[in-house]
């Protein structure tokens, strides 16, 4: 058994003394795993950096094998943001986040292909935000999508400020000022689109990676015994602290 494809490296994890088991988000395979023989030598380790995109040859006696991988580096994502904690911490908890929700060898073009944009754009200035409206798209690519053009209770598209923890639709203030300790705060950047400031607003980010947060643990992390991905609660305490510096 044997197939070529083009895929972003999600994770590497050493084995034995010189191997690695790397995991891919493939174009036409889905997320797959695979062996790299000498993948942990000083020439090889570089490739196989999460969010590297890379060309790979997979190989095994029968289908149910993990396999093992050749693989070409195409384009070194990872060493773009090495300088850039912020980003290289939002490029890390995208590829973990993918390998934790996703089952293994199911094609997912959808994913595959925003989770390529997402990082192939990661250089713009309004990545945060992009970062928040990819885990959405992801959360709708599973089959758990949130509805925010509309709210819940009237149907009126206009001042959406909550999210129904139950069903993942928008919600007026309106509407939501008899429940609003019971619903999840809707940042504004996901309904009006974005400002025209060159500051960050670190508090509406943090608001939407709650947002998707509890929605990810819920649908897509709850079969898994670790949770989320520390990757991901990294990100996330990272824009939590620049929230809190900016409120003080």
């Amino acid at each position: 058994m044997n197939w070529s494809d083009v895929g972003i490296v999600l994770s590497s994890k050493k084995y034995g003394e010189s191997s690695v088991i790397v995991s891919l988000m493939t174009l036409e395979h889905g997320r797959h795993s695979g062996l790299v023989r000498g993948g942990s030598g000083k020439r090889a380790r570089g490739i196989y950096q999460a969010g590297n995109l890379v060309s790979v040859d997979w190989s095994a006696r029968i289908e149910d094998q993990l396999g093992s991988f050749r693989c070409e580096l195409l384009k070194p994502l990872a060493a773009l943001y090495l300088d850039d904690v912020l980003r290289l911490a939002g490029l890390s908890s995208a590829c973990a986040v993918v390998e934790r929700a996703l089952p293994e060898r199911e094609n997912n073009l959808d994913i595959y292909e925003s989770l390529f944009n997402f990082l192939i754009n990661l250089e713009s200035e309004e990545w945060l935000e992009n970062y928040v409206r990819w885990e959405i798209s992801l959360l709708a690519a599973l089959g758990f999508g949130l509805n925010l053009s509309s709210c819940a209770s009237t149907g009126q598209s206009v001042d959406l400020i909550y999210v129904s923890p139950k069903s993942g639709q928008a919600v007026s203030a309106i509407a939501g000022k008899p429940y609003k300790d019971k619903l999840l705060e809707l940042p504004s950047f996901l309904t009006q689109g974005l400002e025209s400031s060159t500051l960050i607003n670190y508090s509406a980010i943090y608001q939407g990676l709650y947002l998707t947060s509890y929605f990810l643990d819920r649908n897509a992390f709850i079969h898994n015994k670790n949770g989320a991905p520390s990757a991901r609660d990294r990100l996330v305490d990272r824009v939590k602290q620049k929230h809190i510096i900016v409120k003080r």
